[in-house]
């Protein structure tokens, strides 16, 4: 794998930078939910759903931050409002700092730096494309190479970097397997010498012996790359595998944000904890496990004060009446109102 990793580093040509590569601030993402406005007339009122309420971490470079929480807590929002695929309602994204919108509008140099890799290695590649045509799209979209032949090379060496073989250029999706696909989905992610990498749920759809070789690739190829990942999961075992930093998610909102080994070891917030009795450990292996209690509120009429409040087991009543917000606390940051008492 090394050799073939050495040998697809020639394709990098994104300049490698100090500090924070990816910074957002204040993001939020509002969908309009309201019926129509005949339905308003007759007395309904407007329905908005805050997929994204106010959220903001930095990516550094080189690195890994994952966004981890149950499904629905807007994790999947964040990654298409961070990789330029959705207009946020406010707050910003900016890469390198350039606002990622401009970017994304294809004003500026940077856009091919910036790719995603999608959950579904079945509906994300073309099935009427053979793989070669696939890879080579954004290529020439981009500008990346300067001939048909450059371009021909450059596809071969990213099959092989990712395991499979430049033959597999003439065949088409339905000729693989699942991590097959999933491996073609990242040789196209870096077919224009990215930097920056959004990979949302990317093996959630895979077995988990596939699961374990494609997250494996990925971080081979950061390694060698030099590669900084924005990574989506629910899976608190592959968040481990894969992060340096992770942030953790409820209803539109980060709860937690801390180095990966500070949060596995103590996490501080009540909803982190209850994530990590869900995961599975060899040390109890048969022993019955309580089942997260309570339900995720509705998104569109959200808790007031704290929104984990009402599934909390150390709620007060302040919890339900003021809502924290994110702060530094035991060198990570949590919004909780009782971190002190209940570390």
């Amino acid at each position: 794998m090394s050799a073939q990793l050495a040998h697809a580093a020639s394709l990098q040509a994104a300049p490698k930078q100090d500090g924070n590569l990816v910074v957002v601030e204040h993001l939020r993402k509002t969908f309009d939910l309201s019926p129509s406005w005949v339905s308003r007339m007759l007395g309904s009122s407007r329905r908005e759903l805050k997929a994204l309420d106010d959220i903001s971490f930095s990516v550094p470079s080189g690195k890994t931050l994952s966004l981890v929480g149950e499904s629905g807590c807007g994790k999947s929002t964040a990654a298409r409002c961070i990789a330029g695929l959705q207009r946020p309602t406010s707050g910003s994204v900016t890469y390198k700092g350039i606002d990622i919108q401009e970017i994304a509008r294809g004003s500026n140099e940077h856009r091919r730096e910036i790719q995603m890799i999608f959950q579904d290695p079945y509906g994300s590649l073309n099935p009427r494309w053979r793989v070669g045509l696939i890879i080579a799209d954004p290529i020439k979209a981009l500008h990346v190479a300067s001939s048909r032949k450059e371009a021909a090379e450059i596809v071969e060496r990213l099959l092989v970097a990712v395991g499979l073989s430049a033959a597999d250029a003439d065949k088409y999706p339905h000729e693989f397997s699942g991590g097959q696909r999933q491996r073609i989905a990242v040789a196209r992610a870096l077919a224009t010498r990215p930097a920056f990498l959004v990979c949302d749920e990317p093996t959630s759809a895979l077995d988990v012996s596939v699961q374990s070789q494609i997250l494996n690739l990925m971080k081979d190829l950061q390694d060698e790359l030099g590669l900084t990942y924005l990574f989506i999961s629910h899976n608190l075992a592959v968040v481990d595998h894969m992060s340096d930093i992770v942030g953790v998610m409820y209803l539109g909102r980060l709860v937690e944000l801390s180095d990966t080994v500070s949060l596995f070891q103590t996490p501080r917030h009540p909803y982190t904890r209850l994530l990590m009795q869900t995961m599975p450990s060899l040390s109890e292996i048969g022993v019955a496990r309580e089942p997260m209690q309570g339900e995720v509120p509705n998104p569109i009429t959200p808790p007031s004060g704290c929104p984990f409040h009402p599934r909390c087991p150390f709620a007060v009543a302040r919890c339900g009446e003021d809502r924290p917000s994110l702060r530094p606390f035991a060198g990570g940051e949590v919004a909780c109102h009782r971190a002190e008492e209940i570390a």
